[in-house]
């Protein structure tokens, strides 16, 4: 070998040795930012686990809070069955009589439990309604409707609540102005019986 080939060979030695180091920094970077992009996506997924997480939480959290209103607003009813009536009713054409099934729907359990204690009075009262009750009247839809709301009002009565009456009778129309003028003075009554249910119906 001559000479100045060696020396040719000497001085491309170094170009080699840079494009390694090269190659090497290229290499790092590129898995430097691999290994970003991991961290990254890593990052990421553990966002939106927390974020899930934190949604259910949420969500667990609304139904509580709403269960407790329920409870609160007496949202939730409680229902008390009442031994069937049988009562002879105001027919004077013949005798007639209705076989009744009833349940209230209360608001709320402690007044359910009152109302239990109170029952023969509740009783009474009910009953003294449905002896002045006609074959025809609760036969019809409408007068069902009315003995409910009847039932309603006389279910409370013996605790010293005073519901009144929605249904009017014949002076229903004269007495319209006076019930709005009373409305204007005091806040309505507050009924805990939500509702009257008809478990059985019987007229003969």
């Amino acid at each position: 070998m001559s000479t100045a080939a060696a020396t040719a060979d000497a001085g491309a030695a170094p170009p080699a040795k840079g494009k390694k180091k090269l190659i090497i920094i290229i290499a790092a970077a590129v898995l430097l930012s691999a290994l970003a992009g991991g961290g990254a996506l890593f990052w990421m997924k553990k966002k939106a686990a927390d974020a899930a997480a934190a949604a259910e939480e949420d969500d667990e959290a609304e139904v509580a809070a709403h269960v407790e209103k329920m409870g609160k607003d007496g949202a939730v009813p409680t229902f008390v069955p009442l031994d069937p009536f049988t009562v002879n009713l105001a027919d004077r054409e013949t005798e007639r009589y209705a076989q009744i099934g009833m349940t209230l729907e209360i608001d709320d359990p402690k007044f359910a439990d009152q109302i239990k204690t109170y029952m023969p009075a509740i009783r009474n009262n009910i009953l003294m309604v449905l002896a002045h009750k006609t074959s025809t009247e609760l036969l019809q839809r409408e007068g069902k409707q009315k003995l409910a709301a009847e039932v309603a009002r006389e279910a409370v009565r013996p605790m010293g609540i005073e519901v009144e009456d929605a249904h009017g009778g014949d002076a229903e129309a004269d007495a319209a102005d006076a019930r709005k003028a009373r409305k204007k003075r005091k806040p309505p009554v507050h009924n805990p019986v939500r509702q009257v249910h008809f478990s059985n119906f019987i007229v003969q």
